[in-house]
């Protein structure tokens, strides 16, 4: 099967070039058949040279593309990058690698051949490892997900990982089912929508080292858009 993972990007000039080469690097030695994976390197209205560097890594490396997304959004990129995709699995983590990358073959053989729709990955298991979480990220993280938990009646472990894959043939279908966010919230909106419609996800516990350099999310205010997020996901919500 084949398959694409998107990164969403926006101003990351300082870290794009290695980040990308390490990530084709282990793609290439771990999924060798011809024309089997690509990797879409989604620009989010970046002002700095990272639209320049991801093209000139789009003309190095055949495996990677630049699209260029014209308004920020994480959600936005995702839906833009997978509904143009042929690709069988498509998915996304984020450009810190702060997910292990040798999750990506579980996560892979978890849709290919165990029968998996979506695989997500989560810090929250108790077989999970994080390295390097600041204390306000790991309360945060927890508060979030005990939220979402208790206002959504959702069962999955981590609404907010940055490591997601699914069939490509059901994106579609859970966009019109009510994952729209075009910001962060809708790798959450994601796995609830799966969940309610009774997909069979794969929970995947992973080695985690967290990004040390200063976060640019504002908390408090990525805290209310989340509320009201879930707010607005909840009467999408089956009776």
């Amino acid at each position: 099967m084949t398959f694409e993972v998107t990164i969403p990007v926006l101003n990351e000039a300082e870290t794009l070039n290695r980040q990308i080469h390490t990530l084709h690097h282990f793609l290439s030695q771990h999924f060798q058949e011809p024309e089997q994976w690509r990797i879409v390197i989604a620009d989010n209205g970046s002002t700095d040279d990272t639209p320049h560097l991801a093209e000139a890594l789009s003309d190095e490396l055949r495996e990677v593309r630049l699209l260029r997304v014209p308004r920020k959004g994480v959600g936005l990129a995702l839906k833009t990058s997978w509904m143009q995709s042929n690709a069988d699995i498509v998915g996304y983590m984020d450009l810190d690698l702060a997910t292990d990358l040798k999750h990506f073959i579980q996560a892979y053989n978890a849709i290919a051949t165990e029968g998996f729709d979506l695989v997500y990955g989560t810090r929250l298991h108790k077989r999970s490892r994080v390295r390097g979480r600041s204390l306000t990220r790991e309360i945060t993280s927890r508060a979030f997900n005990t939220i979402l938990k208790t206002y959504l009646g959702t069962r999955f472990s981590d609404g907010m990982c940055g490591f997601k894959w699914l069939r490509r043939d059901l994106v579609a279908s859970l966009i019109d089912g009510g994952a729209v966010s075009d910001g962060w919230f809708f790798s959450t909106e994601l796995l609830a929508i799966a969940e309610w419609r009774g997909l069979r996800l794969c929970e995947l516990p992973v080695q985690w080292t967290d990004d040390t350099t200063e976060s640019k999310v504002n908390i408090p205010r990525l805290a209310m858009q989340y509320l009201e997020a879930m707010a607005a996901l909840k009467k999408r919500k089956p009776r």
